[in-house]
């Protein structure tokens, strides 16, 4: 996989961050001017490298949309909300080892509101101990910019996840592209996560 070392040294990187933000996470989300751009370790984001994908790789355009969904070799299609495209990586129980959704911009989400806005969305669809681990604006994808959040929730099913989540404004559209793992399988799911949000295009 493409600058793999990079990869897994920056997601260990935000491994290390976890323990050490958690104190600082209820300062966020809803409180502050959502005009005003949030940035919080940004560092967690140097892995973002934008580039085209890994040869095998394929992509899953979005309906009515020029963005254009990575798909890993071995992830396959979900169904999911209209205008939306998901594909997965499941286990050989069933259960959700990997997960990517791109999402057209919907309401007033943007990349300058995007940290407090993805934190607000999470509990209001229902996540629980949701917690923001780090979140970057004014970052570069290919032909286009955008921020991200890394943060972590338990659904209400009980089953925890982190995510990558980033809001991604190019010439013709603005959308949203996530992508998450359980805890247990974040070391070994990231690199692939990254790679798509790095050759994600919209």
């Amino acid at each position: 996989m493409k600058r793999n070392g990079k990869r897994i040294a920056a997601t260990v990187a935000a491994l290390a961050v976890v323990g050490s933000v958690v104190a600082v996470t209820g300062a966020v989300g809803g409180s502050g001017d959502p005009s005003t751009p949030t940035t919080f370790r940004p560092s967690t984001f140097s892995w973002i490298d934008p580039g085209v994908a890994p040869e095998g790789w394929s992509s899953s355009q979005l309906p009515g949309s020029p963005a254009r969904l990575p798909v890993p070799p071995g992830w396959r299609h979900e169904d999911g909300d209209a205008g939306t495209a998901t594909e997965a990586l499941r286990s050989s129980s069933g259960r959700i080892a990997g997960y990517l959704n791109a999402t057209p911009r919907q309401g007033s989400e943007s990349p300058r509101n995007w940290t407090e806005f993805r934190v607000d969305h999470n509990r209001e669809e229902g996540e629980r101990d949701v917690q923001l681990l780090a979140g970057a604006t004014d970052l570069s994808f290919r032909s286009a910019t955008g921020s991200c959040v890394l943060d972590s929730y338990r659904t209400e099913s009980g089953n925890r996840y982190r995510e990558l989540a980033c809001i991604v404004s190019g010439p013709s559209a603005t959308t949203v592209i996530v992508g998450a793992a359980p805890p247990r399988r974040w070391g070994t799911e990231a690199p692939t996560i990254e790679q798509a949000i790095d050759s994600f295009t919209t």
